[in-house]
């Protein structure tokens, strides 16, 4: 389970949420009535990663949809939990190598 301490609607109102879990990133941001995470590897923040290297989906804004973003975001850890764990062990080596 990735780690959403803090995370509520009312706290998105007001600026985006961001966290890490075993080489996999994540950042949760709202405009109007739609959510949007996003899925990305470790070293980098969210603003320095490449566009093709991030997933995303949109949900309502709503307590539901922010429930399924997180549900979506596991899910998406648990399918790719190899990969993940791998960025996760291999996160210096690609930090110094850029």
């Amino acid at each position: 389970m990735l780690p959403t301490l803090g995370l509520s609607i009312k706290a998105l109102k007001k600026e985006p949420f961001s966290g890490s879990h075993c080489g996999m990133r994540y950042y949760l941001t709202t405009e109007n009535d739609v959510l949007t995470a996003y899925l990305y590897p470790e070293p980098w923040c969210f603003e320095a990663t490449q566009e093709d290297q991030k997933e995303r989906k949109e949900f309502p804004f709503t307590q539901e949809g922010l429930d399924d973003a997180i549900s979506w975001m596991n899910q998406r850890y648990e399918a790719d939990r190899d990969h993940w764990e791998h960025i996760s062990k291999e996160q210096m080596r690609i930090f110094l190598e850029t």
